[in-house]
């Protein structure tokens, strides 16, 4: 009888859930469905916690890894920690495995392949934490799988490499803010016979969008499993109902690519062939099979479960890679209250006020709480609810489209929450802490708020019919008289970034899309940096992806102008993508580091900018959307505006009629410069916020000086003057898409008089814009007329 505590390496049969301390939570359920149940389940072998306990001791590892967290001053210094935990990871996977542990693996793996029947089986190496899935300390997902490894050697390299992933910058931080102590959690590696994946998927025993436990959850997609974690390809999606086992509800969708398994080790991506594009993934047969699963895991683990699947292409065979209890509701539902407590209140004075702060982007919206501290759990974020966090960043956008609102503890009216929200129409406040209470420290996950984000309350409790609005009375408004806009001598445009928003705002009385983010595209749908896509001989997912999306917009808004705003990530925000660490600096103040038009011609960047370019020319070109225009960001120089037009010469983009290219006027020398800048671009689009963050040394981020950024700012309203009359001096357009306009209207006045050519505004706010600028168009003619106007007494010459 085999010794358990003391063995480096346990099978799956020989496992159950009780031995979450033996090896984690992942592989003690993998060995419960194995030995317990009649579920398929591949095969394989677990390390042991023990292994890894022996792994840290013997090589002297714990106490380098105690001195090196001893060394973090500051756990909120993002690259501090980056930089300790990077060191971690390397001295973890560059030491000596002791001889043997490595034997016990490759020992392991060996009667593993003599089980299987197969030389050198390939097979999924996935890490399994002791800690992970616990109720008090949830550290699920926060370390490394790796998919379709053989060999060995290459299998021991891989359960080392998991050991090291303990060490992630966010696993890290969260057991810091847990104040779980590192050498309390050790890490399992679960070795399973790979799935040749036709097809896979995740399926839950209950509803995860209401918490129905009638229903059964089954998301599938083509090839392996993970693009439908990341979020890269929206699954085909199925109801079963439990009872009567019947499909009750289907919806099949549009699935363009897959990822998929190299014959001789690692995984890539490729195009789902286009008759299958539209077809649901599995059978019905399948989806009752896997639903009759699902049922049966249920029953024997006695809880609501989220598992995983995989179809094999071999074989037509579906097995369960992964099941583990489901949180969310089964707290949500454990804790329910009566029917009655969940009620709406009916009266004004049962309103409770929890917290206040800046409403950012108005709307109201009620929901069930979901606080997250800590990035890596916002994966666990459900469509429908409210999002309350510390802020959020370009990598949190897939959350925050889910999110019915958005409230955060810090920021202002020009962070990120707050821009994107606006352009994404979600009800956000923003800088709960500022006013006197944090958000994150208000409210509990689940618990329902509502979110009056017009005035900047969030209620405890669903107080919408008190809070907001009726709609009745705006329906009879619509239909006793249709909306009228003035055509206007200045053109208001439209900021749009997402192009899943597109054909919703495609109605809107806007001239066009004056500033179309790129940084959505990556961090909705591309997630890996463009060049680890190169090294990794993927070149072509960035052309597609950004085609795609930008085509989106151009069609919807044709033949109206669309003018497409080239990737303007810091170092930071490139890092969060896939693969970003080996390319990207640490810069201490990326806003002001390698960003926009100084990376595009780099040698260390030059390649990824080119994929841009390429994507312009795929939807000029091949989709003939020519209403697509471009905008360079962040131009310091003149010489950089000359290399910028270069390079896009060279790869077939040139300037002409019915293609413009122009520039962010967002930095002081974009001004002084103008008549110099005039010479390679068609215009200029003023960037408000960094602008009136630059020329008066005010950053925009930082709470503590917030009150000081003004953009109505004489020395910005001179430096806007100039700006224009210096364009049209040249017969170059001047337009505005950042905030000022929206946040203050009078400011659209001011540049109207000032000859400014367009104004962009976010998509809540195009309505209100056309009808200020009419107004102030006549009323300008008027006071022309007339002679009789009110005199600015204001000087803004310089």
């Amino acid at each position: 009888m085999i010794d358990q505590d003391k063995a480096n390496v346990l099978w799956f049969d020989e496992l159950h859930r009780k031995d979450v301390n033996l090896v984690g939570g992942k592989s003690s359920s993998l060995g419960e469905m194995t030995s317990e149940m009649d579920v398929p389940v591949p095969y394989g072998f677990a390390t042991t916690a023990r292994a890894y306990r022996y792994f840290m001791a013997e090589t002297g590892l714990n106490d380098q890894v105690r001195e090196l967290l001893k060394g973090i001053k500051d756990y909120e210094d993002a690259d501090e920690l980056h930089a300790t935990c990077t060191e971690i990871r390397r001295i973890i996977t560059d030491a000596k495995m002791p001889a043997d542990l490595e034997n016990d693996i490759k020992q392991a793996y060996a009667d593993l392949a003599k089980r299987m029947k197969q030389d050198d089986p390939f097979v999924a190496i996935r890490s399994s934490a002791t800690a992970e899935d616990l109720p008090d300390a949830s550290f699920a997902g926060q370390q490394e799988s790796y998919l379709n490894i053989h060999g060995a050697k290459d299998v021991v390299n891989r359960v080392q490499q998991c050991y090291a992933s303990l060490f992630t910058d966010r696993a890290t931080y969260y057991r810091h803010k847990q104040n779980f102590p590192f050498d309390k959690v050790a890490l399992s590696a679960a070795v399973q016979m790979m799935v040749f994946s036709k097809a896979s998927g995740i399926m839950f025993s209950v509803n995860v969008a209401n918490g129905d436990d009638t229903k059964i959850v089954i998301d599938t997609i083509y090839g392996l499993g993970e693009y439908i974690v990341l979020g890269k390809v929206t699954p085909d999606h199925f109801l079963v109902d439990k009872k009567t086992m019947k499909i009750v509800r289907k919806n099949i969708v549009h699935k363009p690519i897959e990822l998929l398994r190299n014959e001789d080790g690692g995984t890539y991506e490729a195009k789902v062939p286009e008759e299958l594009q539209d077809k649901a993934v599995l059978t019905d047969d399948q989806v009752l099979e896997l639903a009759g699963y699902v049922k049966e895991i249920e029953k024997h683990y006695g809880c609501y479960m989220d598992m995983e699947f995989a179809l094999d292409e071999r074989t037509n065979k579906l097995w369960l890679v992964q099941a583990r209890p489901e949180t969310v509701w089964s707290r949500r539902n454990k804790n329910k209250k009566k029917a009655g407590d969940d009620s709406t209140m009916e009266n004004a004075t049962d309103a409770e006020v929890v917290v206040r702060g800046l409403p950012a982007s108005p709307g109201f919206a009620t929901g069930k709480v979901h606080v997250i501290d800590d990035p890596s759990d916002i994966d666990e974020f459900k469509k429908g609810e409210v999002l309350v966090t510390l802020r959020t960043s370009p990598d949190w956008v897939p959350a925050m489209k889910k999110a019915a609102a958005i409230v955060t503890n810090n920021g202002g009216l020009t962070c990120h929450a707050a821009i994107v929200s606006r352009e994404m129409q979600i009800p956000c406040i923003v800088g709960t802490e500022a006013l006197g209470k944090a958000a994150t420290e208000q409210f509990q996950n689940g618990e329902e708020v509502t979110v009056d984000a017009k005035n900047g309350v969030v209620y405890r409790g669903d107080v919408a019919s008190i809070v907001k609005p009726e709609k009745k009375a705006e329906v009879k408004a619509t239909l006793a008289a249709p909306e009228y806009f003035e055509p206007t001598g200045t053109q208001v445009m439209m900021n749009l970034g997402d192009p899943d928003l597109a054909e919703k705002y495609a109605n809107l009385p806007a001239d066009g899309i004056g500033l179309m983010r790129e940084e959505f595209l990556w961090t909705t749908y591309i997630h890996e940096h463009p060049l680890y896509l190169i090294e990794t001989g993927r070149p072509d997912k960035v052309v597609d992806m950004l085609a795609d999306g930008i085509s989106k917009v151009c069609r919807a808004m044709m033949p109206r102008p669309v003018t497409l705003r080239f990737s303007d990530f810091k170092s930071s925000e490139y890092r969060n993508l896939k693969g970003g660490d080996k390319y990207e600096p640490h810069e201490p103040a990326d806003l002001l580091g390698w960003r926009g038009a100084s990376r595009y011609y780099d040698p260390n960047y030059i390649e990824g900018f080119k994929l841009e370019l390429k994507a312009v020319l795929k939807v000029r070109n091949e989709f003939g959307l020519k209403n697509l225009n471009v905008m360079i960001p962040f131009v310091r120089t003149v010489d950089e505006a000359k290399r910028i037009t270069e390079i896009m010469n060279s790869q077939g983009l040139y300037r002409s009629d019915d293609f413009k290219v122009m520039m962010m006027a967002e930095i002081p020398s974009n001004i002084i410069l103008a008549d110099k800048f005039n010479q390679y671009v068609d215009g200029y689009s003023i960037g408000s916020n960094d602008l009136t963050m630059l020329l008066l040394g005010c950053d925009r981020n930082n709470d503590t000086v917030a009150r000081l950024f003004d953009e109505r700012n004489l020395a910005v309203k001179r430096a806007i003057r100039h700006l224009i009359r210096a364009a049209h001096k040249d017969g170059k357009k001047v337009s505005i898409c950042g905030q000022a306009p929206s946040t203050h209207p009078e400011f659209s006045r001011f540049l109207i008089q000032s000859g400014i050519d367009c104004i962009s505004v976010n998509p809540d706010m195009v309505k209100t814009t056309k009808r200020n600028v009419a107004q102030f168009e006549r009323r300008i003619l008027l006071d022309k007329a007339t002679g009789r106007g009110q005199h600015d007494p204001e000087n803004y010459e310089w």
